[in-house]
């Protein structure tokens, strides 16, 4: 079993393609039929050629170089290569599950802005063991390896040419994603606020969840961490010193011991201060009834 480390030195040439060609057909991006949702989730209901494409390519290059790999990519279900991967579900520990988001942000993507990325991870059945993201607009990319932090360079970098990465002053703004607005409000006493619910638009970006890396954002709280993009960004936050828990302050679990690929709500600050600000907030407020 490669290490992680040398599954993402194998991979990231792939990735870089990938990217560009991400970068090329931005303008000119054709639409699939979009995914439905119950709660009308217009990010969650994006779905482009690209998405398809890149995971397709990245399937191929798998397929290729680690045939024994477990692979989960976020479009599997509509993919013709889902079939002669091993398995899409973690294992026991140190039989690595490889996961694809080919573009997170479709929508941000489809709408032309640059806060787009390509999120590749290496899950182990305790945790993550690696994260790398690519931000093709921006021509940077980010990675995290297990205890070992997280680092940043340039599309024309390898992993030894990146910089560790830290933050020492981000900016005093904070993410809410999809379904957490109610908590806008009280958290305006403290901080900028960004709700993506209802402060999404087509013309004027907003951050996405991977400012935690920018320093456009000093915290976030997810209603879930998906392992393959909120999750992931959480955990490189964490590998960069930030706070990661759960809503209630408590470690997150095991990988194997959640659902649906993903963690349960998370809350991401960049120091305890911004951290215990999530978390009363969260402790005192309660959504609407519906």
């Amino acid at each position: 079993m490669p290490t992680p480390r040398e599954i993402l030195i194998a991979l990231l040439p792939s990735l870089k393609i990938a990217a560009g060609y991400a970068t090329k057909i931005q303008a000119s991006i054709g639409l699939q039929p979009d995914k439905v949702t119950a709660d009308n989730n217009i990010f969650a209901e994006a779905l482009t050629d690209a998405d398809l494409s890149i995971q397709t390519f990245m399937e191929v290059t798998l397929l290729s170089l680690f045939p024994d790999m477990r692979f989960y990519g976020e479009e599997f279900a509509q993919t013709y290569n889902t079939k002669y991967f091993r398995s899409i579900e973690l294992g026991p520990q140190d039989d690595y599950l490889v996961t694809l988001d080919p573009i997170d942000g479709t929508r941000f993507y489809m709408d032309g802005h640059p806060n787009y990325q390509i999120i590749l991870t290496v899950l182990n059945a305790d945790g993550f063991e690696a994260v790398i993201a690519l931000s093709p607009a921006l021509n940077r990319f980010y990675y995290s390896l297990r205890g070992q932090g997280t680092f940043s360079g340039s599309l024309a970098d390898d992993l030894d040419s990146c910089q560790p990465l830290k933050i020492d002053v981000p900016k005093n703004q904070v993410i809410l994603s999809w379904t957490m607005d109610y908590l806008a409000e009280p958290l305006r006493k403290e901080f900028d606020v960004i709700s993506v619910q209802p402060g999404y638009s087509r013309e004027v970006p907003i951050p996405n969840t991977n400012g935690l890396l920018t320093g456009d954002l000093c915290g976030a709280i997810l209603a879930a961490g998906k392992f393959i993009d909120g999750g992931a960004l959480s955990w490189m936050a964490k590998e960069m010193g930030y706070i990661v828990t759960d809503h209630q302050g408590n470690e997150l679990p095991e990988l194997n011991k959640c659902e649906n690929y993903q963690w349960p709500g998370v809350v991401v600050g960049s120091s305890p201060d911004v951290h215990s600000k999530l978390l009363a907030a969260l402790a005192n407020n309660q959504p609407a009834a519906s």
